[in-house]
């Protein structure tokens, strides 16, 4: 057998990651995805069919508040169909956003004995979170091509192409914001406490449990700088065919997204080398 060398140094630059070493770590990836998986639904009853009922129990309860109480407009397709295709991707980003947000005290046992590429840690919350998402997503579709057959105002077509593109997004504003919250939760605690309060405040911020259409001018541009509105709004274009591609509002997202995402990757990189001192 050959021997084997490796070469463990620090990083000299603040965009520095180890893309190449990333490949060499695939399989602890998939232990973190697994560890994750065990550690949500251990000693649950009805354990991966939270996949499908948390959706659900969601999109219904959106559907009685918003839809038929508050008397919100959906676009003309169908309530159940509007919410649990908005829950979804919504549900994604929150996922990523809150699974990342204190990688650095939660794995600190594990940082602080054995070297390995500290990003596995997020990346595998972003996978975890997407298997979360393919389930939702499945059953969306599904209810989706029944509503089409059916002919009740859902319209599957090309633009479906669009999801892929817009779930890369997701994931990487989800990835970028949590591991900036990350890093600064390794000084300030009290970050903990305020990141899930200021999700839900995000959400409402975001067209989830409305459409964009109840906002004209400048309130309606107001909510498009919120990178996830147009993610949001795409997302339902793509899946159901209602409402608008909002082209100008989309490449202003991608902005934001891709410097959301790179100061956090300066954030991660600067934090990684001196949190052992600080948790």
């Amino acid at each position: 057998m050959e021997d084997r060398i490796i070469y463990i140094k620090p990083k000299t630059g603040l965009l520095e990651i180890e893309w190449g070493n990333l490949l060499s770590y695939k399989d602890l990836i998939f232990l973190f995805v697994k560890r994750s998986f065990i550690s949500k639904y251990k000693q649950t009853i009805l354990g991966p069919l939270w996949f499908l009922i948390n959706p659900l129990i969601t999109s219904f309860i959106y559907t009685i508040v918003f839809g038929k109480i508050a008397g919100l407009s959906t676009e003309g397709v169908p309530q159940l169909a509007f919410y649990l295709c908005s829950t979804a991707i919504w549900q994604y980003f929150a996922a990523c956003f809150m699974g990342n947000a204190n990688t650095f005290v939660d794995n600190a046992g594990i940082f602080g004995k054995v070297y390995f590429p500290r990003i596995t840690m997020p990346i595998s919350t972003v996978i975890f979170s997407l298997i979360n998402f393919a389930v939702t997503f499945l059953l969306s579709c599904a209810i989706n091509i029944y509503y089409a057959f059916t002919g009740q105002g859902i319209y599957i077509g090309i633009q479906f192409l669009l999801v892929p593109l817009l779930l890369v997004q997701t994931a990487l504003l989800g990835l970028g914001c949590g591991i900036i919250v990350s890093s600064l939760t390794t000084k300030y605690r009290d970050l903990q406490v305020l990141v899930s309060f200021g999700v839900q405040l995000w959400m409402y911020a975001t067209p989830v449990v409305y459409s964009s259409s109840v906002f004209s001018g400048k309130a309606r541009q107001l909510i498009m700088l919120n990178p996830m509105s147009p993610i949001v709004c795409n997302y339902r274009y793509a899946m159901l065919g209602c409402g608008e591609f909002e082209l100008k509002s989309w490449a202003f997202s991608w902005v934001v997204t891709l410097f959301i995402s790179l100061v956090g990757i300066v954030m991660f990189n600067r934090v990684e080398k001196t949190f052992m001192d600080l948790v």
